[in-house]
């Protein structure tokens, strides 16, 4: 962290047990390559969630909350 003055220039402090904070800080190491190909996930349909949730011991409910920006359906219709 002395390195990059995050703290003075952004900010950003690391924790005791090294979490970034704030919360919403990012950091990561990006590597390119001229053959890399890309891809999209889609949609996660009704049946993939019931599927996931029973497999990890969770309610659907619960699940369908922390998957929602990636539903292809409206949770409780």
């Amino acid at each position: 962290m002395s390195l990059l003055k995050a703290e003075q220039n952004a900010g950003i402090r690391l924790t005791e047990s090294c979490a970034m904070n704030p919360a919403s800080s990012v950091s990561g190491l990006y590597f390119g390559h001229p053959e890399a190909r890309y891809f999209a996930v889609g949609a996660i349909g009704l049946d993939q969630v019931e599927d996931y949730a029973a497999r990890k011991g969770m309610p659907r409910a619960e699940m369908e909350k922390w998957l929602q920006p990636n539903l292809a359906y409206a949770p409780g219709r």
